[in-house]
């Protein structure tokens, strides 16, 4: 497969890298001269030294036949200018964004990018599922909309433990698709109750995300 990777950044070149390991053909566009001068004689010729938030560049990067433009600059601004302009001058079928800061999701949503990856998110999701409280993980956004799987626990002391699914008060548009509970899958319906230690998949619309933390933890 053929990827263009906007930024050639610690994110765009380990990931250059590891595609090209793969046995993929890939194009960096970094911006910096300095910098993609030393990417080069990391990885070869494989950059091209220009702003990738501009067409020309793009068109010059082969992204008409990339099979996804990657932006992963440290500003999401730009990277949501770069996934734009690769849908509207190259007519990619795929873009994917990187996020460093997860309320712009919606944004980047709402505006046509396929797929956002924001490792804030990540990160938040890793560090509450070791919290003893219980967790909260935002497990992955369904491409094509604006909806989310996300996976709760429920803990001792929160306030869904003892409720039923319809007593919760989710977010108009949230579905429980399903919970698990002692090693096994339950079928939820609105009379189901839920218990301290069940794990809870939601699907929920993501501008609605912190309601159903509210919902299910408190």
């Amino acid at each position: 497969m053929y990827f263009v990777i906007a930024g050639g950044g610690e994110v765009g070149f380990h990931l250059a890298k590891a595609l090209l390991e793969a046995g993929h053909e890939i194009m960096l566009v970094e911006s910096d001269r300095r910098r993609a001068q030393w990417i080069e004689e990391q990885l070869g010729s494989v950059v091209l030294n220009g702003p990738a938030d501009e067409g020309r560049y793009q068109m010059e990067a082969g992204c008409q036949r990339a099979d996804a433009v990657i932006a992963v600059t440290g500003q999401d601004p730009a990277n949501l200018i770069i996934c734009q302009v690769a849908k509207l001058c190259c007519h990619v079928s795929r873009v994917i964004a990187r996020v460093n800061d997860p309320k712009n999701e919606i944004v980047f949503k709402a505006l046509g990018i396929d797929e956002t990856i924001s490792s804030t998110r990540v990160l938040m999701g890793v560090i509450e599922q070791e919290l003893p409280t219980g967790g909260f993980l935002p497990l992955m956004p369904l491409t094509g909309s604006h909806l989310e799987l996300i996976e709760a626990e429920i803990a001792s002391g929160a306030p869904s433990a003892g409720k039923t699914i319809r007593a919760l008060g989710l977010p108009r548009g949230s579905a429980v698709g399903g919970i698990v509970r002692k090693g096994g899958v339950l079928h939820a319906d609105d009379d189901t109750a839920l218990e301290v230690g069940d794990r809870v998949i939601v699907l929920a619309p993501t501008r609605d995300e912190s309601d159903v933390r509210k919902a299910l933890l408190g």
